[in-house]
């Protein structure tokens, strides 16, 4: 496993990232949960991100209690706060002052540890004022909760001015958090020149956009049983935006790509999104620890300039590319 640093900053975080997203606390038990995490840190991963929302806290404590007996030291835990948690209450979400206080005393309970790498502002908030967010994360730097702060799915310009409040405030933005994978590429444009400027780094999430770079899913076949298109506990929504035929007959013309490499093609998608030198890491969750062992050798995989002209010949137009797709709620979620 590789280790790359996370922003302008001297913290290393392993390129292949551990995330719980739609799976712990929700699609898979916890005992399976646990082996996936075990899978992960044998493999050589030592980052671990997660969020408050993620099955309302449980996924942050499943998380918690696979970890325990590990040594904090050797371990990079990050987790977010914006969306609504507990009984959804007009308090319950956004990034006010009183729910980010309020939220990391909640994570670092259930995570049980004292402190969280990198504590991330999941949305943009519109309904408080950016000043106090800023302030409130500075706070929890400053009392030894969080080491580094981040963001995920912001737009450029509010990368830009949080940046400048933290670096007032003095304290280290080093990350972003967004969807990026070969048919989702709306970071490219403004986003990710923004962010090398400013010594940001993304981690990102769905790099094989959500099971469709697997190839697993057919054109004109019937949906896979048991597959995260078929899951209607959340998983079912996100994908549904890539099965059409068009799409699914592009991703076909991948495989031989990835079997020239000796690749799989959920290895190829990942090493796809770490050719891009401001990614820090490529986030992978697994509802089996194979998944995890396979998606983890993806590591050290450098694509050259050849194997990226021939992906991008086989999606051709497919790829989304405009920046203003890269969206915050306007209003709170309640």
């Amino acid at each position: 496993m590789e280790h790359r640093y996370l922003g302008n900053s001297g913290l290393k975080i392993s390129e292949i990232t551990y995330g719980n997203w739609l799976t712990h606390g929700s699609q898979v038990e916890n005992d399976i949960a646990t082996t996936c995490v075990h899978a992960a840190l044998d493999a050589g991963i030592s980052t671990f991100d997660t969020a408050d929302v993620y099955a309302n806290t449980v996924a942050e404590q499943v998380l918690g209690d696979a970890l325990k007996g590990e040594r904090r030291e050797s371990l990079e835990i990050f987790t977010k706060v914006y969306f609504p948690t507990g009984p959804k209450g007009h308090n319950d979400t956004g990034l006010s002052r009183k729910h980010i206080m309020e939220s990391i005393n909640g994570s670092l309970r259930r995570l049980g540890t004292d402190h969280v790498d990198l504590y991330q502002a999941h949305r943009y908030d519109y309904e408080t004022p950016l000043e106090e967010t800023m302030q409130a994360f500075a706070d929890v730097v400053r009392a030894g909760k969080a080491l580094y702060i981040g963001v995920s799915e912001w737009r450029a310009e509010e990368i830009r001015a949080a940046h400048t409040l933290a670096q007032d405030l003095g304290i280290q933005l080093i990350s972003n958090q967004p969807q990026y994978n070969m048919l989702w590429r709306v970071i490219d444009a403004e986003v990710v020149p923004t962010c090398q400027e400013l010594g940001l780094s993304q981690i990102v999430w769905s790099p094989i956009a959500q099971g469709v770079l697997t190839g697993k899913y057919r054109p004109g076949q019937p949906l896979p049983e048991g597959s995260r298109a078929t899951d209607a506990k959340g998983g079912a929504d996100m994908i549904a935006r890539y099965l059409d035929d068009e799409t699914l007959t592009a991703v076909a013309k991948l495989e031989p790509i990835a079997a020239d490499l000796g690749l799989t093609m959920a290895q190829l998608a990942i090493a796809w999104v770490l050719a891009n030198d401001n990614v820090a890491a490529a986030l992978v969750g697994a509802s089996r620890p194979e998944q995890v062992e396979s998606n983890a050798a993806a590591s050290g995989v450098r694509l050259d300039a050849e194997v990226l002209a021939r992906i991008d010949e086989a999606l051709g137009d497919l790829p989304v590319t405009d920046p203003a797709e890269t969206k915050s709620p306007e209003t709170r979620i309640v």
